[in-house]
Order: C-alpha cells, then sequence, then structure tokens
C-alpha cells in the first residue's frame, strides 16, 4: 500500500480586526516578528499595534457611564498585557493589548467592564500615551 503524504492547505492566521494600512510598524530586524508572525510580547504589540492574532477572546471595553475611576481594572490587568490606562479622568483599555482574560472583569466592583466585539484600531495619541507611560515603567 503506498502513502501519500499531502500537507493540508496553509492558510495564514489573520485577525478578526487589523490595523489600517496606514498604521506605522516595528522594522524587521534578523530574529524580530514580521508583519505576519503574532506580536507576542506587549512591546512588540505596541511597535506594530496590533493584536497577536491568535487570540481568539474580544478584547475588553469600560463603559465609561458606569466606571467609577476606582482602577481596580488596571491593577488586575497581568503585567505582560498592561492593557489598561487612565486617559485623564477616564479609564480605558487599549484592544490591542488585551488579550480578553476578563481578570479586569473579575476585579470591577461595578461590573462595567464588557466584551468589544466591534473594538475600533487604538486612536494615535492614546498610543503615544501608551508608549510614554511603557518608557516610565521599564527605563532603558
Amino acid at each position: 500500500m503506498t502513502s501519500q503524504t499531502s500537507e493540508p492547505p496553509q492558510s495564514p492566521l489573520t485577525p478578526r480586526h487589523s490595523t489600517p494600512a496606514s498604521a506605522p510598524h516595528a522594522p524587521s530586524h534578523p530574529g524580530g516578528p514580521t508583519p505576519e508572525a503574532p506580536a507576542l510580547t506587549a512591546e512588540q504589540r505596541i511597535a506594530q499595534r496590533r493584536r497577536n492574532s491568535e487570540w481568539r477572546k474580544e478584547p475588553r471595553r469600560i463603559e465609561q457611564a458606569e466606571c467609577i475611576g476606582c482602577d481596580s481594572c488596571m491593577r488586575a490587568c497581568p503585567p505582560q498585557f498592561n492593557a489598561v490606562y487612565n486617559q485623564g479622568l477616564d479609564v480605558v483599555i487599549v484592544p490591542e493589548l488585551c488579550n480578553g482574560c476578563a481578570k479586569c472583569v473579575q476585579a470591577c466592583p461595578v461590573d462595567c467592564i464588557y466584551p468589544d466585539p466591534a473594538w475600533q484600531p487604538t486612536d494615535e495619541s492614546l498610543w503615544a500615551y501608551v508608549e510614554g507611560q511603557e518608557n516610565f515603567r521599564e527605563p532603558k
């Protein structure tokens, strides 16, 4: 009996939502991520401004009208994601950094955090703030 080895058709993993074509991407360098590879670290996700394409859970969003600004969600967000930030008086979740783990939901005393199936790419002004905060957290 002859056995044929046929490989299944390869299809690249594509995120359900992607950043606009005009969004900046991290420069390619040897050993670094390519635009097609999943952005595995928070630093890569910030530089590429996109979610990890392997994440299947929807990112979370904070309903500002219900939020009391206690920052419990920010403290609960795992450090490898750092998806929750203070933006003025508002607390916001950056969807490209949120893996949907719901640790913030569990910590929220007023239940104002919801899945965000229709999330939009983060505004460039918030990305600039995020980059500044990350530089403050980990001086180089």
